[in-house]
C-alpha cells in the first residue's frame, strides 16, 4: 500500500491494484521479450567480468531495472535492484538511453524531472548529465563516476529496436576501485558489442517471418556508425 501497488477501499475494505501495478503492467508488456531474449546474454556478462550486470527498460521518462546478474567479484555494488525506477539521466543505464534520444527530447526530459532530480540527486545537475551525454555518444557506452552515490561507478550501453530508438540499456555496477580508467573501457566496449547482439536480436523478433535474420543483423550493426 506505501508504495501504490493496492489500494483498500475504506468503505467495503476490499483491496484493488494500485496505479503502480498498472505502471508496472505497462512498462513489462512490451519488455518481457526483450528480457527472455537478453537473459544469457547478460549471464554471460556477469560470468566474464564478475560485476554485477543490470538490465533496465525505457518506461515514459524512467527506466526500471527489470533485472540484476550478480558476478563472483566479493564486492558488489549494492546501489540497484530489480524493480527499481531511475529518472532518465540518473545511473549508467538511464543516461545511456537518454543519450540516445535527441537533443529536444533530452531538454525536455531534463526540465520534467529537475525538482525531484536535484532534490535526490543534487550531483546529476543538467550540466553534469549533459557532459555524460555528450560522453556516451562519442564513445558508444555511458560511464556513470560515482554522480549517484560516491564510489559506486557502472557502465551502460542503449539497447535500440527496429525502428532505431532505445528501449533499455545493459549496465555494469561496481565500487570505484573496480572500474579504472583502462577497465572502464573494457566493460564500455564489451556492454557496445553485447547491445549491437541484443539490437538485432530485437530486430530478428520483431521482423516478419519470412523476412532474413542476415538483413536485421546488418540493420542492427548500423548503430555502430
Amino acid at each position: 500500500m506505501d508504495e501504490g501497488f493496492v489500494i483498500n477501499d475504506p468503505i467495503s475494505g476490499r483491496y484493488r491494484l494500485g496505479p503502480e501495478a498498472f505502471a508496472v503492467g505497462l512498462a513489462a508488456e512490451p519488455s518481457f521479450e526483450l528480457q527472455r531474449l537478453a537473459s544469457p546474454l547478460l549471464r554471460r556478462l556477469a560470468l566474464e567480468t564478475g560485476d554485477t550486470v543490470l538490465f533496465s527498460v525505457l518506461h515514459g521518462h524512467e527506466a526500471i531495472c527489470l533485472s540484476r546478474d550478480e558476478g563472483d567479484f566479493p564486492i558488489r555494488n549494492q546501489l540497484i535492484k530489480a524493480g527499481d525506477r531511475w529518472l532518465l539521466g540518473v545511473g549508467a543505464g538511464a543516461c545511456a538511453i537518454l543519450a540516445a534520444l535527441s537533443d529536444d527530447e533530452i531538454r525536455d526530459v531534463l526540465v520534467r524531472n529537475a525538482e525531484v532530480r536535484m532534490s535526490r540527486y543534487p550531483r546529476c545537475t543538467d550540466d553534469a548529465v549533459w557532459d555524460l551525454v555528450t560522453q556516451t555518444r562519442s564513445v558508444g557506452y555511458c560511464l556513470q563516476p560515482g554522480l549517484v552515490v560516491e564510489g559506486s561507478w557502472a557502465v551502460g550501453a542503449p539497447v535500440f529496436d527496429e525502428n532505431n530508438r532505445p528501449v533499455a540499456a545493459i549496465s555494469i555496477a561496481a565500487i570505484e576501485l573496480r572500474l579504472g580508467t583502462a577497465r572502464s573501457v573494457q566493460i564500455g566496449n564489451r556492454l557496445v558489442q553485447a547491445s549491437h547482439e541484443l539490437t538485432a536480436l530485437q530486430v530478428a523478433s520483431a521482423a516478419p517471418a519470412h523476412s532474413d535474420v542476415e538483413d536485421a543483423t546488418a540493420l542492427a550493426a548500423g548503430h555502430t556508425d
